[in-house]
């Protein structure tokens, strides 16, 4: 499921252009080439015209396209207030659900999806509650339980002492050779979202992180990530610290891709252990397209 650390000397990765105006994703021959549209005068907000297309509200048009559902011309829509043209055709990929990887009386876990957030996933399974959280676009193994269980109280326990083992599965821009320890302390700021950077005092918030190269591909490396801790951002701010953003994490400094390319592969808590299978963007075929 996952390969051995290996390394591909042949492929090269060519330097992206990016257009920083463009409202797609495109592949790397086509910012080579690009070939977007002149705006008419009636041009409108990208959303606005996939509502009326779509006969849909405005703010699931605008959800269709912060999930990374939307194309035009096979080119995948990045900005939902982006002008287009009032002509133009969307095409509308196929919402994936989250799936149940296991359930019994204790524990549900689930596989969920990129573009997904954590209390959108609870909204599917409402007789239980969220255990942890994922980021929006980190896919992967996420775990609820009964609320006011005896259970609930022991697993939350077992996070609160870092008890829980938690591997991730990352493609960072750069060549890691080695494994390492990250133990650089973060500072969160708050606001309308969350913007996380390390702090160059010890006075930051603990968060310990370990990293493990598994497969090298031109100037990409796929990561085992464990997490000692589970802060807000960690493991994306960990490694931009060290000059290794992970794809797709336009945020901490990584290049544009189609999804951030961080997955949440495993997590063990007492005797059980749940795995959720890489999705198809996690191989180095997949990301030269």
């Amino acid at each position: 499921m996952i390969k051995n650390y290996k390394k591909d000397n042949k492929t090269q990765v060519k330097k992206n252009k990016q257009i920083s105006k463009s409202p797609y994703v495109k592949s790397k021959q086509e910012q080579a080439k690009p070939n977007i549209p002149k705006l008419s005068p009636n041009a409108q907000k990208a959303y606005k015209l996939l509502a009326l297309q779509e006969k849909i509200s405005n703010n699931e048009a605008k959800d269709l396209i912060d999930r990374g559902l939307v194309s035009v011309s096979n080119r995948k829509i990045k900005i939902a207030r982006a002008l287009m043209n009032p002509n133009i055709h969307f095409k509308i990929e196929q919402r994936l659900k989250p799936k149940i990887l296991f359930s019994d009386s204790n524990i549900l876990a689930v596989d969920k999806p990129s573009f997904m957030s954590s209390s959108e996933v609870a909204e599917e399974f409402k007789e239980w509650v969220l255990l942890h959280r994922l980021d929006k676009e980190t896919s992967g193994v996420l775990l609820f339980v009964k609320e006011g269980s005896a259970f609930e109280e022991k697993a939350k326990e077992e996070f609160k002492k870092e008890r829980v083992y938690k591997e991730y599965v990352a493609i960072v821009q750069g060549i890691v050779e080695e494994g390492r320890e990250i133990n650089t302390p973060l500072l969160i700021k708050k606001g309308n979202f969350a913007k996380v950077s390390v702090s160059k005092k010890e006075s930051g918030i603990r968060a310990i992180t370990f990293i493990e190269p598994l497969e090298i591909s031109g100037k990409k490396t796929k990561l085992k990530v464990n997490i000692k801790t589970g802060k807000t951002h960690q493991i994306r701010v960990h490694l931009s610290s060290i000059n290794h953003p992970i794809i797709g994490d336009t945020l901490y400094g990584g290049k544009e891709a189609k999804r951030i390319l961080l997955h949440a592969y495993k997590i063990k808590i007492f005797d059980y252990e749940f795995c959720a299978s890489l999705p198809k963007e996690f191989t180095f075929a997949e990301l030269a397209n």
